[in-house]
């Protein structure tokens, strides 16, 4: 059974800092391509962040370019968002998603995790 499961969401002050953490089971990590999405009530899930298997490739939204960050660890099936400079417009229930190969897409993605609430206060 492949399990996402996020972590590391919470209320945090305009201009702070989170570090969500997504850890991966029942599937081959290191194959494959990692992506973070957000969602508010009412509105369509919006791409974030997404990595390669390996790491050394990753791609931002331009909302969140400059102050996100992700990376993974494959010896630990885990991957990361790092949020600096957080802004209210965060504010969103975040996923990690699992693909074949990088995009931004969600349909390009296979599995996803519950997701973490992420809120930004001003």
């Amino acid at each position: 059974q492949v399990q996402l499961v996020e972590s590391g969401g919470g209320l945090v002050q305009a201009g702070g800092s989170l570090r969500l953490s997504c850890a991966a089971s029942g599937l081959t990590f290191n194959t494959h391509a990692m992506g973070w999405f957000r969602q508010t009530p009412g509105k369509e899930r919006e791409f974030v962040a997404s990595i390669n298997w390996s790491g050394s490739s990753t791609y931002y939204a331009d909302s969140v370019k400059g102050r996100f960050t992700i990376s993974r660890d494959n010896a630990k099936n885990t991957v990361y968002l790092q949020m600096d400079s957080l802004k209210p417009e965060d504010t969103a229930v975040y996923c990690c998603a699992a693909a074949s190969a990088p995009s931004t897409r969600s349909s390009g993605f296979h599995y996803w995790g519950q997701g973490t609430q992420v809120t930004v206060s001003s």
